[in-house]
């Protein structure tokens, strides 16, 4: 079933409007296994994220010095009729119509309630989401609540015992896309680590995970263990981000096995077969839902000579390079500096590749284009490059791409360990 279209909807007006088993293919060119996920997957619009459900964790933060990981997708809907103020942080869609809600971010809502809010830590793409992937992000101070921020991505990834040292307890709200390679979950880890080091409760808010339907790619290798895979899971790992913040807990996969006071507001009507369509875009280069569910795919891109949309507004939902067969490859683009990415790959260069963008989506990974991208290049030998590694988390499947092995061949030698991830990953779940 296709997933519900993306909903890039934010505030809105009161007069003014504001700113890996049987591989049989199917015709369509899918496997069996995956057409059966597909199938089950429903779109539900009754979910209630744990941001949303403030009478769980309002209590857990009356009296408390607080500290609060967020980002820009770390926001609240409320009926209209309730706000008293219109917040002006969020860029509108521009095809939206009149509605009944508007999203209001969870620091702006806790500073109202008379919440003790003393620090803001700030992941990979900054509090408000704006910057590059890689991009170092500063300290810096909130322009609408003078609340500190403290940046958890560049040489400070995690919160040091002097910027606990003040603080209760800390909130962790930030929305994840169910990928290994996508840090957010990293920052978990140090935040968790620091927490349990610092005997400070941390309380997540739990969000949907768009990608929870399914679960594949390469187990990481622990020698490959990097901020773009910190745990030996699946590139695909079918987890809320509740439910991995229960998995690194229990695993003992923090600094000498310290484990987390760790609490996690469920979401509401939500299992791993709904579809989620995200309000707010996670990061500045997954701008809408079909972006989010190519992306565990074409990420792998990233550790090659070919692009996959950064520079151009449809990042994840394309790819190509100046090296592919443009008889092969006949859709073009040229990637210029954006938000986001002020230093695209292949930078006013033209490229040829493919327009993903009317795909059905995805139910497993696709490593059809990878290999596709390699066989086609004008170049093989500088098609890798050393990135690639880390984001497979082995050296095997480059391996296997350079010898000539098909997308098939691949995913059995993942077999075993996705069937052993599988069984681990079920003592954590909290959703069906």
């Amino acid at each position: 079933m296709k997933f519900s279209v993306f909903k890039n909807t934010v505030l809105l007006f009161v007069l003014v409007l504001i700113s890996c088993g049987n591989v049989r293919k199917t015709e369509e060119g899918r496997t069996k296994t995956e057409v059966d996920i597909l199938k089950k997957v429903k779109i539900d619009t009754n979910v209630v994220v744990g941001a949303n459900q403030v009478e769980l964790y309002l209590p857990l933060l009356r009296g408390k010095r607080v500290g609060i990981v967020a980002n820009q997708t770390s926001v609240i809907k409320k009926p209209m009729k309730n706000i008293k103020a219109i917040f002006t942080d969020y860029v509108p869609n521009k095809n939206l119509k009149i509605n009944a809600n508007i999203f209001v971010h969870l620091i702006d809502s806790l500073v109202v309630l008379n919440i003790d809010v003393k620090t803001v830590f700030a992941p990979e793409h900054g509090f408000r989401g704006t910057a590059d992937a890689g991009e170092v992000v500063k300290d810096g101070i909130d322009t609408k609540t003078g609340i500190p921020i403290i940046s958890l991505y560049g040489k400070n990834k995690k919160p040091s015992k002097e910027q606990l040292e003040d603080l209760d307890v800390v909130v962790f709200d930030i929305q994840d896309v169910g990928a290994r390679f996508y840090t957010y979950i990293s920052s978990l880890h140090y935040v968790m680590e620091a927490c349990a080091e610092q005997n400070i409760p941390l309380i997540v808010l739990d969000r949907p995970n768009p990608n929870g339907h399914y679960i594949d790619g390469p187990i990481l290798e622990p020698e490959h263990q990097s901020f773009v895979g910190m745990h030996p899971v699946p590139v695909v790992h079918g987890m809320s981000i509740g439910e991995y913040a229960q998995m690194i807990n229990g695993e003992k996969w923090l600094d000498n096995g310290v484990q987390c006071d760790l609490t996690v507001v469920r979401v509401k009507n939500y299992n791993h077969n709904l579809s989620y369509s995200l309000p707010i875009k996670p990061s500045p280069n997954l701008p809408n839902d079909k972006a989010i569910n190519l992306y565990p795919s074409l990420c792998f891109f990233e550790g090659t000579n070919v692009s996959a949309g950064r520079g151009t507004e449809m990042q994840f939902q394309i790819f190509g390079s100046p090296f592919l067969n443009s008889k092969l490859f006949d859709f073009q683009f040229t990637p210029q500096p954006n938000d986001g990415a002020k230093y695209p790959k292949h930078r006013e260069k033209l490229c040829f590749g493919k327009d993903l963008r009317q795909l059905e989506d995805l139910g497993s990974l696709n490593l059809r284009w990878l290999i596709e991208a390699y066989r086609s290049t004008n170049n093989t030998s500088e098609y890798f490059n050393n990135f690639f590694v880390k984001l497979a988390g082995t050296k095997k499947l480059q391996k296997q791409i350079e010898e000539g092995l098909s997308e098939e061949e691949i995913k059995v030698t993942w077999k075993a360990g996705l069937e052993a991830f599988k069984e681990k990953r079920e003592k954590y779940l909290l959703y069906p």
